[in-house]
């Protein structure tokens, strides 16, 4: 029996390749000489350089670049075999690096993932694969582009300072020094974030609260969004802001795909492509994959769903094991052949956290013993 395993993370307690471990050693209790494959898989967030390197190689690169208050730390990306770089914009600005009384998107500054893309450029890759997720900004991607040799004045032609609040008094854009390399290579963002760049469903209406905005101050940070793409539109840039994803990242989204020519793509797609994932269902008797918590967004653009729909496109059963499971009709699960929370007991948070590697190893062998059950029966 061919059994392939393909989980995501579970969010704050194993990594993706932990969890395939956890399943593999619950499984093989009852199906030692069963065949395994363990993909761990993302959809482009946080953890998406891990899985890639785990199943495409390449070498990790550390640099010293900026927080989002700009402040020096050291961040890393990958490097693949391919010439092509994959960047995790939370390494340089993610809301991790801030404590919630640092959390201000009005004076967050993107300027970290531009030097991170500014290092890759000089290392000669060909491609650069952006995961956008978790920042800590609503700059419009301005910090980044800064970064990379734009400058950015206002109307007495002063160069702005960093953060989503200067975008009001933007009055010219000098692309003079822009970094050379940028349009001759391929960017690709991995986002699953479908926001605009403004408007109630923008970027600083829905994301700005989390990353510590006022409601006043999310006011404001929308009309300089706006502000800001107006007068990238007067410069004769596309007009990108409306497009979806634009909104992603504090607006990121929309500097990658105005000033880089980027291509934005599912999370999900990405790293399935990279990893070759519908040869690997195609060629397996069964399927297990899992995530932290199988909700309603599940089958919106997350490993668990995208997974299940291969494997049903491809007549292959697919089982998913679960932090939790969320209340759901009976017809949002059937997706999967068995949905499967692995918590074993009620207990505190941090102990369910802790448990985790156990809880899956142990829920897995239970689903491993109910197989074998079956095949026994008559």
């Amino acid at each position: 029996m061919k059994i392939l395993i393909a989980p995501d993370s579970f969010k704050e307690s194993l990594e993706a390749l932990e969890v395939c471990h956890a399943i593999q050693s619950g499984f093989s209790q009852v199906f030692p000489d069963a065949d395994y494959t363990l993909l761990p898989m993302a959809d482009g967030g946080e953890g998406t350089s891990a899985v890639l390197s785990y199943v495409l190689g390449g070498r990790w690169k550390e640099v010293n670049v900026h927080d989002p208050l700009m402040r020096p730390i050291t961040a890393k990306y990958l490097l693949l075999p391919d010439a092509t770089a994959v960047i995790e914009i939370a390494q340089a600005c993610g809301l991790h690096l801030l404590t919630v009384a640092e959390r201000n998107p009005v004076i967050t500054s993107s300027y970290g993932v531009g030097e991170l893309i500014a290092d890759a450029l000089n290392e000669g890759v060909k491609r650069v694969i952006i995961g956008l997720g978790g920042s800590a900004t609503n700059d419009a991607g301005v910090g980044m582009l800064t970064a990379l040799g734009m400058a950015f004045h206002d109307v007495n032609d002063n160069i702005l300072a960093q953060g989503g609040g200067e975008l009001a008094r933007l009055q010219k854009l000098d692309d003079t020094d822009f970094h050379a390399k940028v349009l001759n290579i391929v960017f690709e963002v991995a986002c699953d974030v479908t926001n605009p760049l403004c408007g109630q469903l923008g970027a600083s209406a829905i994301f700005g609260p989390q990353k510590g905005a006022s409601p006043q101050q999310v006011e404001e940070l929308d009309k300089a969004l706006n502000h800001f793409a107006t007068i990238c539109e007067q410069h004769g840039y596309q007009a990108c802001q409306e497009i979806a994803g634009a909104g992603a990242a504090g607006g990121l989204g929309y500097a990658l795909m105005t000033f880089c020519n980027a291509q934005l793509k599912s999370g999900f797609d990405t790293v399935a492509e990279a990893t070759n994932l519908s040869q690997n269902i195609a060629n397996a008797d069964l399927v297990i994959t899992g995530e932290g918590k199988l909700d309603a967004q599940t089958a919106m653009g997350k490993v668990a769903g995208g997974i299940s729909q291969l494997a049903t496109a491809n007549h292959i059963p697919v089982i998913a094991i679960c932090g939790s499971v969320d209340a759901l009709k009976p017809t949002q699960t059937t997706q999967f052949d068995v949905v499967m929370p692995s918590i074993q007991k009620i207990d505190t948070i941090d102990n369910v956290f802790k448990n985790a590697y156990d809880n899956i190893e142990t829920t897995a062998f239970n689903i491993a013993a109910a197989i074998k059950l079956g095949q026994k029966m008559k």
